[in-house]
């Protein structure tokens, strides 16, 4: 049976702007201590086995929380950990094929970017768990990222979907507040966290601003 998640607050831990290793395993405690509820390692730049060095020393910590971990777009490394799961893009494994393979616990996201993607993606109920829906805003964090939606074509994929979604794609403290009015499930973020100065503090006001909008 697939555990329950939180969206809320979705740190895409990427080492790279952490710092390194050391530095992502610190910034992870950090976002976790400040309200993370869900952490994806994504790390684009990194070989195979510096990303399973990584997921398993930081899949103690996340469990410690009792936070989901997923990695992104390689199910060979989820297994390889027994992570929570993963998230996968439009060009990755298919979804029903990462499923098999992960089993039925596992939980899996998909990436949308348009209304086109959110039917497609409706059709896989049973076999994707949570949408990540964007660009929202331009981001140089994914250079390959697919042309912004903004904050009117959030709400409609969101309306359209039939599965969470959370917002992904230039979130920073400034605009968060912003991306909520959208009614996502939670918002995505990167280098708001990963780049901060003090991620622990970084997380808090990310987690009370997402808070404060469902009031």
């Amino acid at each position: 049976m697939r555990a329950a998640f939180d969206l809320s607050l979705y740190l895409v831990l990427d080492p790279v702007q952490c710092g390194g290793h050391d530095a992502a395993v610190r910034v992870a405690r950090a976002a976790l201590e400040g309200g993370a509820t869900l952490v994806q390692l994504r790390a684009p730049e990194w070989h195979k086995r510096a990303w399973f060095d990584l997921a398993r020393e930081l899949l103690p910590i996340t469990r410690a929380y009792g936070v989901p971990f997923v990695i992104n777009d390689h199910v060979d490394v989820a297994l390889a950990v027994d992570a929570d799961g993963v998230h996968i893009g439009q060009r990755d494994l298919p979804a029903d094929i990462a499923r098999r393979l992960l089993g039925p616990d596992a939980l899996i996201g998909l990436s949308v970017s348009n209304l086109d993607e959110t039917t497609e993606a409706n059709t896989l109920g049973g076999i994707v768990d949570y949408l990540g829906a964007g660009p929202v805003y331009a981001t140089p964090t994914k250079t390959d990222a697919s042309t912004p939606c903004g904050i009117d074509g959030l709400s409609a994929i969101r309306a359209a979907a039939r599965l969470p979604t959370v917002a992904i794609g230039g979130i920073q403290s400034h605009n968060a507040a912003d991306v909520m009015r959208a009614r996502p499930a939670g918002l995505a973020v990167v280098s708001a966290i990963c780049k901060a100065a003090d991620p622990r503090e970084a997380a808090a006001t990310l987690a009370a601003t997402i808070a404060q909008s469902r009031i």
